[in-house]
């Protein structure tokens, strides 16, 4: 802690201090007016002590309130004045007063007033040059107190605006976190659901070849399972860790030849066509939230056909123009019901809708005509250069 801190936490500490003792001692001060320092009398005669005594305490009860009341205060202090010639009260009043006060027309009223009524009996015993000791208990105490009254208001603001914006950030931060662990909440589906399904379409393979293929369908499972246990520790060290995740690059176009390919492998008749309006020789790479989208929705649509129509032959295809990326998986008509026995939860076509919305896009989703099933997607790419490529961007 700095000594600036310091000192101001010891300053907060004896603040409530101080301001309980300013009424008591303003009392006294009152009542003994002002120790006789000056005398600037509206009244001829020293007013008694049953007079002094309860005007005194008058303005220091008035004092105790000041924080809430400021002109109650600086009326029992112009009172005090008048019996008492106790301009102490005066200058501190006018002070708390205009601390307190949000206009400065209200403080330039209260301080005519004062002025008003502090100068005669200064301008009779010192004539007219002594006009300047009525500035000095009225208008200079105004002065400072709407000096340290503005400082304490910008100070306040400064100080909200401040903690505003760390809570905002806060938030930011736990949005990011909870949109984080969304996107991670969709990969681990979409491993899960894919991985399983070859694993679970291989081990069918397996039983229907009654063991005359095992060993190389077995070695298929494993390297299946191995990948998906490596993809899945890969998202959940994410989840645990509160360091910076290691930024690798994510599944995309480029992979997906080999995704269709563990399909064909299971026997699904598979196409993938990939073309585009470009001026290169060499597609120009797009950003890898796209590429990582439309990689997920492939895959979702395959494992679904896996899942509902796996003899279905199936055609995937990705085209690009400068302004747009379109995708469409389009199967025909399966052998029907659920021939791999897999568990559908529903949620699939909804991630795959999510992701692409997230990358500005439309995802649709329908039976065909002829039976069969078809997904599109639609993604803008006004923002995507066209005609150099851009290194692949790395994701989590």
């Amino acid at each position: 802690m700095t000594w600036h801190r310091r000192l101001t936490a010891h300053r907060d500490r004896l603040r409530p201090l101080a301001g309980a003792l300013v009424a008591p001692a303003l009392a006294v001060t009152t009542a003994a007016s002002d120790g006789i320092s000056a005398r600037f009398d509206y009244l001829s005669a020293d007013p008694p002590l049953f007079v002094a005594v309860p005007v005194g305490l008058l303005v220091g009860l008035a004092a105790w309130f000041r924080q809430r009341r400021p002109v109650l205060l600086l009326l029992a202090a112009l009172g005090a004045y008048v019996v008492l010639s106790a301009w102490i009260a005066v200058v501190f009043a006018q002070y708390v007063l205009a601390d307190r006060a949000a206009s400065w027309r209200r403080v330039a009223a209260a301080t005519t007033v004062a002025v008003a009524l502090v100068a005669p009996p200064i301008w009779r015993g010192g004539g007219y040059d002594a006009a300047i000791m009525s500035v000095g208990i009225c208008v200079f105490p105004a002065l400072l107190g709407l000096y340290t009254g503005a400082r304490r208001r910008l100070m306040a603001e400064l100080r909200e605006r401040a903690e505003r914006a760390e809570r905002e950030q806060q938030q930011r931060v736990l949005q990011a976190r909870s949109d984080e662990r969304a996107q991670i909440a969709r990969d681990m589906h979409d491993v899960v659901t894919h991985r399983v399904s070859l694993m679970v379409l291989h081990a069918t393979a397996l039983e229907a070849t009654k063991g005359a293929s095992a060993v190389s369908i077995g070695k298929q499972i494993g390297a299946i399972g191995r990948e998906a246990l490596t993809e899945l520790r890969s998202l959940v060290e994410v989840l645990h860790t509160q360091a910076e995740a290691p930024l690798a690059p994510q599944p995309g176009l480029a992979e997906l030849e080999t995704l269709i390919a563990d399909s064909r492998s299971l026997g699904m008749p598979v196409t993938l066509e990939l073309t585009g309006d470009y001026d290169t020789t060499r597609p120009p790479e797009l950003p890898a939230l796209i590429e990582h989208a439309v990689y997920r929705v492939v895959q979702e649509a395959l494992t679904n056909v896996h899942k509902h129509a796996a003899d279905a032959e199936t055609r995937v295809r990705v085209h690009r123009t400068r302004r747009l990326l379109y995708l469409t998986v389009v199967n025909q008509q399966g052998a029907g019901g659920n021939p791999s026995g897999l568990p559908s939860g529903g949620h699939g076509l909804l991630g795959i809708a999510e992701r692409i919305r997230l990358v500005g896009g439309e995802l649709t989703a329908g039976p065909t005509p002829d039976g069969g099933f078809e997904i599109a997607a639609e993604i803008p790419l006004d923002d995507v250069p066209h005609k150099q490529p851009t290194p692949m961007e790395a994701t989590r």
